[in-house]
């Protein structure tokens, strides 16, 4: 598979440590990777690099994962990328990303990296049958 064909993942994280560690997995399992380090650096990538799915972490300075997801959701262009939040608030998570940010799935910290690309996968699944 092509550098360009292999799916775009933008991983947002302001711990380094977090982002690294997923973006070496997710690159040796076939895709290709961003991180911003902030939800301010999200929104800007978002746009940038129109990835086919975002991981987004919700605690986070400047621009928490919340308010970076309703301004990805707010800009046409970018408002129908999946949201994947990934956090150690799950219960929270899940009722205020249904209620408010429509992030589409969640995962728990701490998060295996081969649970991560599990999810990235059957998300990306499923929005290729539409």
């Amino acid at each position: 598979m092509s550098a360009a064909a292999r799916p775009l993942i933008l991983i947002v994280d302001d711990i380094g440590d977090n982002r690294q560690m997923y973006a070496e997995y997710l690159e040796y399992d076939g895709y290709r990777v961003e991180q911003a380090g902030s939800g301010a650096e999200a929104v800007v990538f978002a746009e940038e690099v129109n990835p086919a799915l975002i991981v987004m972490d919700l605690s986070m300075p400047d621009m928490d994962g919340w308010e970076a997801i309703r301004r990805i959701r707010s800009n046409a262009r970018t408002t129908s990328i999946p949201i994947l939040v990934v956090s150690g608030y799950a219960f929270d998570a899940t009722q205020r990303g249904q209620e408010d940010a429509r992030a589409d799935a969640f995962l728990r910290k701490p998060c295996l990296p081969e649970d991560l690309a599990a999810a990235i996968a059957a998300m990306l699944a499923r929005r290729e049958r539409g």
